[in-house]
């Protein structure tokens, strides 16, 4: 499995070694992780393979093939998990904050997926991704609340159209510092600029939609419903970001002194619905997953 990431050098990050700058642009990874991407050409700088020794100019492009190291494999692992729904075809749970969905570089074990290995024996190796069995969505790794996962291909196959096709109605809670204008928020998405690991709104960016209402609110914060038309990355903290009240807690698209002031580590947002149609038995599935203790005790605090 690979993934690519392209990012432009900014202005302090002239004259720096290759590979020192990207260990300190992607700090999960280590200098000898990019030293060995570099070594097998993976790392283009302007289109083209550089020496780890070189140093990239101010304004510079450099694309990286992300590769998987031997030591990520998939192995089952006894992590509890909190169960919602569970059938023949499919399983729901509520994924706690902390949790990564899939091994990756950076988090090769302790996942969604090695959990799930675990509870499900006999998991059929579903999907295109043989590092992420049984997954058709995710949820971002500080981000709880309802996951769904296949068991088995045929399931995969359903529960992906369904989610292409807007047919799995999710909804979510987040705490918001302000308080945001109510209704469809239409605001299309793209990858940011130079911040390659985030996005951000952009009218050259592909549809995103968001429907906003507030449930409560305080003087500083508001408690948020968010339905999810569209399922673009980040797109509820972009969306909050851009409308000018984001997700408290959120280290990326936050508010850094808010943060600090609550003394918040996570984002405060949870996926609290979950509603669709079961594809093979028919039933009206309505997941709802109960608000985690640390967002709990921040509505309770000031709402």
């Amino acid at each position: 499995m690979t993934s690519i990431e392209a990012l432009f050098v900014q202005d302090e990050e002239s004259g720096v070694r290759l590979d020192k700058l990207l260990s300190a642009r992607f700090p999960t990874f280590s200098r000898t992780y990019f030293q060995s991407l570099i070594e097998k050409g993976a790392v283009l700088v302007n289109g083209t393979p550089w020496k780890k020794r070189e140093k990239p100019s101010s304004g510079d492009e450099i694309e990286v093939c992300f590769q998987l190291t031997p030591e990520i494999a998939l192995e089952a692992e006894n992590i509890p998990l909190e169960i919602l729904f569970e059938d023949d075809h499919l399983l729901a749970v509520n994924k706690p904050a902390g949790m990564v969905v899939h091994p990756a570089p950076g988090h090769p074990k302790s996942t969604f997926v090695n959990a799930l290995l675990y509870h499900c024996k006999n998991l059929e190796l579903a999907g295109s991704d043989p590092l992420r069995p049984g997954i058709v969505h995710r949820l971002d790794k500080d981000t709880s609340g309802v996951l769904i996962a296949a068991k088995t291909s045929e399931a995969h196959r359903a529960l992906v159209g369904l989610f292409s096709e807007r047919k799995i109605q999710k909804t979510y809670l987040a705490v918001a510092v302000g308080s945001p204008p109510e209704g469809r928020l239409s605001a299309p998405m793209k990858r940011h600029f130079t911040r390659r690991q985030e996005m951000a709104v952009d009218p050259t960016g592909k549809e995103a939609i968001s429907d906003i209402k507030v449930l409560k609110k305080s003087e500083i914060l508001s408690l948020v419903e968010i339905g999810l038309i569209t399922g673009r990355t980040h797109q509820i903290r972009v969306h909050l970001k851009h409308l000018k009240t984001p997700v408290l807690g959120d280290a990326v698209y936050g508010s850094e002194s808010s943060n600090q002031k609550f003394g918040l580590s996570r984002q405060m947002l949870h996926a609290a619905r979950t509603k669709f149609i079961h594809p093979f038995t028919g039933q009206e599935l309505f997941l709802e997953a109960p608000l985690p203790q640390d967002m709990q005790t921040v509505v309770d605090r000031h709402f």
